[in-house]
């Protein structure tokens, strides 16, 4: 089988998902062929370099709607015969879209891909494309659909995480962050945004709260108590699916969760062959991807068994990896894995996460893939996992090893 190797990985800054964030006025398709063109100039692309472009964005709908990819091709100074294919795994379309791409290329279907995602959240909101899952009665009942902040409440209840845990991992969180941006950990992959002027839009990561400490969180009131326990109610369904429980522990809030932001991220993917051909030096192998289905009413607690499931599956264990990338959807997450698995924090999320940076849906599982082989070069690591939990109840993960 031939090996998948990374070649270049990057992204944008993340704006505000909201109107008056910097990345506002630029819609999916432009951020899209900014990251493709950025692609293309940092690595000599000309031609029908390579097979294909992998897309991920998770709400489908009005201006990200179409074939994004497809749209986003034209869009670039990428070569018209290159196609575009956009894929939706939710959370993790940017690290399915990555995955797809390397199997592409294990499999003999082409040497060379593009692979990434893209998430306008403050132009196209999240949820309005609709979802049979939440919309459907006759589906949301039997699957005890509930939303995914008390999904996310009810592993803190489940697995005892308290509200100063979570509040600690956030500050944490934004720390390293700021930490990490003051280092200049991010600058070679980060692809500044400009206007048609060449005036920069936006260089950094907008969303940071670097001032963010237990006191400032302590005063926010819990997001989806109300939603749990006044009308609809969802707290009586999960009651009703895990009955174990005497009532959900409502601790998350916005200071404590992923922040809604804009933002895309691209990766180039391609056999070694390729890269001698084009006179192009790999940075990581793509050892092993995964991907599974988990209960959908608690949802979010995928990273645990797609990572027991992708080292079972590769002969490995948890001690093999050096360097770890959780998506920070909300602070139990994170804790939830760190606990299964008794994961060193001082492993995990070292530049911080999405709850300090933001979680662009579409591009986030792309983005930590990114991030991760960074810090793995920064300080001479080998082994690398990512992994994100998903809607609808889903894992996905990847191991990539330095070459």
């Amino acid at each position: 089988m031939t090996e998948a190797y990374i070649y270049d990985a990057i992204r944008t800054p993340r704006g505000k998902g909201r109107k008056d964030g910097a990345l506002h006025e630029v819609t999916s398709v432009r951020l899209s062929s900014h990251v493709l063109n950025s692609l293309k100039e940092r690595n000599n692309l000309e031609g029908h370099a390579v097979e294909d472009v992998i897309w991920g964005n998770v709400t489908q709908v009005g201006e990200q709607g179409g074939c994004l990819a497809r749209t986003s091709v034209l869009a670039s100074d990428l070569d018209e015969s290159i196609p575009g294919l956009s894929i939706n795994r939710f959370c993790a379309s940017g690290m399915e879209a990555v995955n797809l791409a390397a199997n592409q290329v294990r499999g003999g279907a082409g040497e060379a891909y593009i692979a990434g995602g893209v998430e306008m959240m403050g132009r196209v909101a999240m949820g309005s494309d609709g979802a049979a899952i939440a919309v459907d009665p006759s589906v949301a009942m039997d699957s005890y659909f509930v939303p995914q902040g008390i999904s996310a409440d009810i592993i803190a209840t489940e697995y005892g995480f308290s509200r100063d845990d979570a509040d600690a991992f956030a500050v944490e969180s934004q720390r390293r962050a700021a930490a990490a941006w003051e280092d200049k950990r991010f600058e070679k992959s980060i692809v500044a945004v400009r206007d048609q002027n060449g005036l920069p839009i936006l260089d950094h990561d907008e969303y940071m709260r670097p001032g963010t400490d237990m006191q400032s969180l302590g005063g926010l009131n819990p997001s989806f108590k109300e939603m749990g326990e006044t009308m609809p109610g969802f707290d009586k369904v999960a009651l009703l699916k895990y009955p174990h429980l005497e009532r959900i522990n409502h601790i998350h809030h916005a200071g404590n969760s992923s922040g809604i932001v804009d933002g895309a991220a691209g990766v180039l993917i391609a056999s070694k062959e390729w890269g001698e051909k084009h006179g192009l030096k790999p940075r990581a192998r793509i050892k092993a991807t995964a991907k599974i289905g988990t209960d959908p009413t608690i949802m979010l607690t995928g990273p645990v068994p797609v990572t027991e499931k992708i080292l079972a599956d590769n002969g490995m264990n948890i001690s093999d990896i050096d360097l770890f990338e959780v998506n920070e959807a909300f602070s139990s997450v994170v804790l939830r894995f760190m606990q299964a698995f008794d994961v060193d924090h001082g492993k995990l999320n070292v530049n911080g996460g999405a709850i300090a940076m933001g979680h662009p849906l579409g591009a986030t599982g792309a983005i930590i893939i990114g991030t991760l082989l960074d810090e793995m070069e920064r300080s001479d690591k080998q082994t690398g996992l990512a992994t994100l939990c998903i809607a609808s109840g889903m894992g996905a993960a990847t191991i990539i090893e330095r070459v």
